[in-house]
């Protein structure tokens, strides 16, 4: 993997970055390594492992990023369950409107949930309730966290920790 965890000066998670982009960071001095993977890179003159995870050496201000209003966002935001049902699988999701777009329904973060194709062509052109269904939980706007620009269940295990917010239920996910 040649992919690098950047962590800001406070141990926040600022992006991933490539190694080469990493290397360059810790050649001029502008960050540290703090935690390198077995592998190591080697010259005549110098050895160094490659790095998993770098920390900057001074603090990078950067405004609060909002998460965009994608299939993939919603459905992650979800965690790939049904919003009727609770039946879990990436490929039998679809995304429903809550409020049908044709009686009015937004497209927004609080009218979109991840439903099973069962259960979307149940609902059809209707409310919940006029469908007689019960949405397990009110949708929500996600907060900014790294976990949503992550590849699922594709972090090398060094980066747990300073993902923390990675780990939590999807409820603690959402504000």
């Amino acid at each position: 993997m040649s992919e690098v965890l950047v962590l800001n000066f406070t141990y926040e998670a600022l992006n991933i970055t490539s190694f080469q982009r990493a290397v360059k960071l810790l050649f001029s001095g502008k960050a540290e390594m703090v935690h390198g993977r077995e592998a190591a890179i080697r010259s005549t003159s110098i050895t160094l492992r490659m790095p998993s995870i770098i920390r900057m050496l001074y603090y990078i201000k950067r405004p609060m990023q909002k998460v965009a209003l994608t299939k993939k966002n919603v459905l992650l935001r979800d965690d790939y369950t049904c919003q009727y049902c609770s039946v879990r699988g990436e490929r039998l999701m679809t995304v429903d409107h809550v409020s049908p777009r044709s009686k009015g329904g937004p497209s927004t973060w609080e009218n979109l949930v991840a439903a099973c194709v069962r259960c979307n062509n149940r609902k059809n052109n209707r409310t919940p309730e006029d469908a007689n269904m019960q949405l397990k939980r009110r949708p929500k706007q996600p907060r900014y966290i790294p976990w949503i620009r992550i590849k699922r269940n594709t972090l090398p295990g060094e980066w747990h920790k300073f993902l923390f917010l990675y780990n939590v239920s999807v409820e603690e996910r959402v504000e």
